[in-house]
């Protein structure tokens, strides 16, 4: 009786849920100018300062990456998007902290962000933003930081690795050894450049060089946002803050630094916690008092449903207590090699 209770109950919401999408399917979607459908997003309040303003607090928090990071199928770009759009059209925002703890990720997703943030205090809605690093915050956590108006770092924050890195598999060898021999059907000489099936003598330095210049273009682009985020905060904090070295891009060869090394060469505006960057924030802002808020993701019934309808992974997932980067082979990577061993 129990059980046949559930499976009822179960089903009266299902067809109700169903009955909705139905209804709405005749009704026209009004979409505000400049507005496109995206996250769901709830405002929740982290510290109430019993105030109108409001400071909207931003997490970029793990691998950065394109690919979906729910059932939602929205990915974090999306999600951090999203919540820049929120906090510029907010009047009661009047600054955001985008607090990062990030080893980096892959190399678009982090040019997606980091050209948001730009645009966000420029062109979109003018509202600056005060970067908060975490225990790490290297190579990709630093692509999406340098834009920020002012950076601040704990003294023992991990952060630079600015570099760029792409990798593959050649496991020819384990198939000679299983007596495996790939037949390879292509439209040009290059077509399988990176495919792991062929002979590495077989690699030839022309490809190889092919490849490195690509890094090198991608690298290129990296110290190049570095050099104009920075540039564009001295411009704004005038003697307040701090300004690259002049040795600055000798740093810049994928090397770790502490938060201290790289307040000196100027990576950074200023060392201190999170509590630091609210302050920063306000005085930025010219506000005494302020709430914090962060924006959440809101699921309701249909992901509850969309989460149990999913069949497609059984795969067993064993916790070794730390999450491990899922890369692809020849995707090119901001990642610090913290990461990757």
């Amino acid at each position: 009786m129990a059980f046949a209770l559930v499976v009822l109950v179960f089903l009266g919401i299902s067809l109700l849920f169903n009955l909705g999408h139905f209804v709405r399917g005749f009704v026209p979607v009004k979409v505000s100018r400049g507005h496109t459908t995206g996250p769901r997003l709830d405002e929740v309040v982290t510290q109430d300062n019993d105030v109108s303003t409001k400071i909207a607090v931003i997490n970029v928090d793990g691998i950065i990456t394109s690919r979906a990071i729910d059932q939602t199928g929205y990915n974090m770009v999306d999600v951090i998007k999203a919540q820049l759009n929120r906090a510029g059209e907010d009047e009661k925002v009047k600054a955001v902290i985008l607090k990062v703890d990030s080893p980096g990720g892959e190399v678009l997703a982090s040019d997606e962000i980091s050209r948001a943030i730009s645009e966000f205090q420029t062109k979109d809605h003018g509202k600056q933003v005060v970067c908060s690093m975490g225990s790490l915050a290297a190579s990709g956590g630093y692509y999406v930081s340098a834009p920020c108006r002012w950076i601040i770092a704990n003294d023992l924050t991990i952060t630079g690795s600015i570099g760029v890195i792409m990798s593959t598999w050649n496991y020819r060898g384990l198939m000679d050894k299983v007596g495996v021999r790939p037949e390879t059907f292509k439209s040009g000489k290059y077509k399988d450049m990176l495919s792991g099936s062929r002979e590495p003598d077989s690699i030839t330095q022309e490809e190889r060089a092919m490849v490195q210049s690509l890094i090198t273009e991608t690298y290129e682009k990296f110290k190049g946002v570095v050099a104009e985020g920075r540039k564009q905060a001295q411009a704004k904090n005038k003697e307040t803050g701090r300004h690259l070295t002049e040795d600055w891009a000798d740093y810049a060869d994928g090397r770790i630094l502490s938060g201290n090394e790289a307040f000196k060469l100027g990576f950074v505006d200023e060392l201190g916690t999170f509590e630091d960057a609210v302050k920063r924030t306000k005085k930025i802002a010219n506000i005494e008092k302020a709430n914090l808020v962060e924006y959440q993701q809101r699921y309701d019934i249909s992901d509850l449903f969309r989460l149990f309808g999913q069949t497609e992974s059984k795969a067993v997932k064993v916790d070794l207590g730390l999450e491990m980067p899922k890369l692809q082979a020849g995707h090119l990577y901001f990642l610090s090699p913290t990461y990757l061993h």
